[in-house]
């Protein structure tokens, strides 16, 4: 009996051992629960941050036909709906991650011990909802000490709760997917649908799918741009797709097609040197830091336009863009072939008359602005320790218009080598609205990063000449039919502050005897300007330039009247769009307005206006202008054969006025083209003035620039939806000033242009 006795006593203390610390440890368990609430080990979401996640939102450049043109971005994250989200994605992604998601409230008890126990290398089998909430306030990264790793799971049990609490089902899925990195700067799954498949979520097919949610289990293990990984990619992927089927969303012969299926990329990486309009995206950069100092958030804090989700919504419209860089392209690489060819003959190329002393200036500046002088100037390195490294030949990827190229050349070389390219800078804007529809800087930003549209100041040569045709027509009461004499002219010194007297002649030294105004400005006849800049006088052109938008520094000077003067391109284009516009100067605009992550309007740009002169006088100077595409320096877009200059390929008929201008020694090319509802310019040259053409044949505006314009203007004009115009300009009512002149002659020679045949080089 007593044996008995004491074996029931025996029992029951171990029953009484074992509620105890079943009590305690539970006890135990739920202190651990509270205190981790209440913030003892480590700070814990507010309400307000689970409504409002952190989740660095990319601010999105939206062009005029609602095409994303780029991102400001700290991570290339831009969120989506849960409307955004195809249904096999979602399928894929529950089958795959957490079959029970729509029955559970956030836990799933027996994963979380499991990735305790195996201190996260066993994958953990997290909920969504778990997976979410360490993303969102813990990172991706667990402990890998045991202690540390319970509390982080204690905490997303928490944390996921909360979310389930607080968002939908539908809402939480979306989250997840926003805040997953799938790696090559694909942050969240809109990226990394338009980084992988250049495509929109909603777009993508239940294979590529499968390859996302593949990739949640380790991003950079199965990354499908790496060609070593291809394999288990693949593999993965399938490993997917017989998850739906074994949850019922997929059938089994669907899932074996598409398993046969190879994984095809149509990868676009994002970044600010890739995709189209590259410097106008790094202007508009420009543009915003400072306009995040005039508005303010309600709180009174700046915008952070690389986390708060901006949207900038711009007047670029992205198929005139498209068509811009692919003409630039497609000229520029036959033009730079010619450059190069030409260039093996110059014993200094790319430069042209200069001596030894001023070419190691030129490359010695380039040196002292390069990024491996300012980096290894950080280093501490002395000026001669640099010089000496950029004659070490080194591997480096060059800049070629076949695509890059590995070569070993010395830095120094590198920079000769650079110097040789043409530059362009080209925009096209609307004269009615001000809208600017393209902004083509340069030709490669990765490589060339000086933007050629509003940075580069260059000689306009003849282009400025219209101003002052305007300027006697205004002032003067001339018309484009007038009459004067292409003779021999000479300023006397002292006239107008010269300090000698000045003669200026056409290129071939001839004269062309009584001609129009409009044959004048057609073949660029010098003298003729230079007299009619005698007659008005330079301040009073000065004038008209400064009220037609141009704010760079031109000099009071006769000198102007033949282009001596350095303009950027996006003044040159707003000023010529005044013509197009009856007279009413518009500031070109880039922006139509910016809004909030929530649609909130904060900014709505509204174009600022002049009258500058009235419309008899614009029609007029736009009559002469057309004078200039008909017969003159810009007649090659009429195509057919043309005074010895034959096989052109554009063949224009509608009324196009323009202006070609080439800088004295062939430094600058020139053209400016309208018709009624769009204004485009470009100018072309290398980066150094020293460095250029040494026939004008190939260094005038009417080579250099003027077949740019004829591309992209062919592009525009298939393209239908653009509509843009082939109607004659919209002439005054009773206009008093006489235009329709007779002929304007044939092609002469001239400064822009020369009578040769165009088989040689046909642009």
């Amino acid at each position: 009996m007593a044996t008995k006795r004491t074996e029931k006593n025996n029992f029951s203390k171990y029953i009484k051992f074992f509620w105890k610390t079943f009590l305690f440890g539970l006890g135990f368990i739920v202190l651990l629960f509270l205190f981790a609430s209440w913030g003892f080990f480590g700070a814990m979401p507010t309400f307000e941050a689970l409504e409002n996640p952190d989740s660095n939102i990319a601010t999105e450049i939206m062009s005029a036909d609602g095409v994303v043109l780029g991102k400001f971005y700290a991570q290339n994250r831009v969120p989506v709906t849960f409307e955004d989200l195809p249904k096999d994605l979602v399928n894929a992604l529950v089958a795959t991650e957490d079959e029970r998601f729509y029955e559970h409230s956030g836990i799933d008890a027996r994963g979380t011990l499991r990735a305790v126990v195996m201190l996260g290398r066993g994958g953990g089998a997290s909920t969504i909802s778990q997976q979410l909430a360490k993303n969102l306030f813990h990172g991706s990264d667990g402990s890998k000490n045991i202690v540390l790793r319970i509390i982080q799971k204690i905490k997303e049990w928490i944390i996921a709760t909360r979310l389930e609490r607080q968002y939908t089902k539908k809402e939480i899925i979306a989250m997840y997917l926003n805040q997953v990195d799938f790696v090559n700067g694909a942050i969240g799954i809109r990226s990394a649908s338009k980084i992988y498949f250049n495509k929109e979520p909603k777009d993508l097919t239940t294979e590529e799918a499968a390859v996302f949610v593949g990739m949640l289990k380790n991003p950079s293990l199965y990354n499908p741009n790496r060609d070593t990984r291809k394999k288990i990619v693949l593999d993965r992927r399938n490993t997917v797709l017989g998850q739906m089927e074994r949850s019922g969303f997929l059938k089994t012969a669907k899932k074996e097609e598409l398993q046969k299926k190879p994984v095809v990329l149509d990868f676009k990486p994002e970044s600010h040197n890739e995709g189209i309009a590259t410097y106008f995206r790094e202007y508009l950069k420009g543009y915003m830091k400072d306009w995040v100092k005039n508005h303010k958030k309600e709180d009174g804090s700046e915008y952070d336009i690389y986390r708060d989700g901006l949207k900038i919504y711009t007047t670029i419209d992205s198929r005139m863009q498209k068509y811009a860089e692919e003409a630039v392209e497609e000229h520029l690489t036959i033009l730079q072939a010619k450059f190069f060819e030409l260039a093996k003959k110059e014993k200094n190329a790319p430069f042209i008359k200069i001596n030894e002393e001023e070419t190691e200036r030129i490359i010695k500046s380039a040196m002292k602005n390069s990024e491996r002088w300012r980096i290894l100037k950080e280093d501490g390195k002395s000026d001669d320790e640099i010089l000496k490294s950029f004659e070490v030949k080194t591997k480096m990827k060059i800049f070629s218009w076949k695509g890059e190229k590995d070569t070993i050349m010395t830095p120094r070389d590198s920079i000769r080598y650079y110097k040789h390219f043409l530059q362009t800078g080209m925009m096209a804007m609307e004269p009615q609205t001000g809208h600017i529809k393209v902004w083509v800087g340069g030709i490669n930003h990765k490589y060339f990063q000086y933007d050629h549209v509003a940075q580069g100041a260059r000689q306009v040569g003849s282009t400025f000449k219209p101003f002052v045709y305007s300027t006697a027509i205004e002032q003067l009461g001339m018309s484009p039919c007038d009459s004067i004499i292409d003779g021999p002219f000479t300023m006397p010194k002292g006239k107008w502050g010269i300090s000698k007297a000045w003669s200026p002649t056409n290129s071939d030294g001839k004269y062309k005897g009584m001609v129009t105004l409009k044959t004048a400005l057609a073949h660029s006849l010098n003298p003729v300007s230079a007299k009619l800049m005698d007659r008005v006088g330079p301040q009073a052109v000065v004038d008209m330039a400064r009220d037609l938008g141009v704010t760079s520094e031109i000099p009071v000077t006769p000198a102007i009247a033949l282009g001596a003067v350095d303009i950027t391109v996006n003044q040159m284009i707003g000023a010529f769009s005044t013509f197009a516009n009856q007279g009413v100067y518009i500031k070109p605009t880039f922006i139509s307005r910016i809004e909030d992550k929530n649609g909130v309007i904060l900014d709505q740009v509204i174009p600022q206006s002049k009258d500058v002169m009235n419309r008899d006088v614009a029609y007029a100077i736009v009559k002469l202008m057309e004078g200039v595409t008909e017969s003159g320096t810009g007649a090659r877009l009429r195509g057919g054969n043309v005074s010895g200059l034959t096989s052109y390929k554009y063949r224009f008929s509608n009324p196009i006025a323009g202006k070609t201008g080439t800088s004295q020694n062939n430094s600058d090319g020139w053209f400016i083209g309208m018709v009624p509802n769009l204004s485009a310019g470009i100018w072309v040259g290398n980066e150094d003035r020293a460095a250029h053409f040494r026939r004008t044949l190939y260094g005038q505006g009417a080579c250099m620039s003027l077949p740019i314009w004829g591309l992209f203007m062919d592009k525009c004009y298939k393209d239908k939806e653009l509509k843009i115009s082939k109607e004659a300009f919209e002439k005054p009512d009773k206009i008093s000033i006489r235009v329709d002149c007779t002929t304007v002659g044939t092609i002469v020679d001239s400064t822009d242009v020369e009578a040769v045949d165009m088989k040689e080089f046909d642009f």
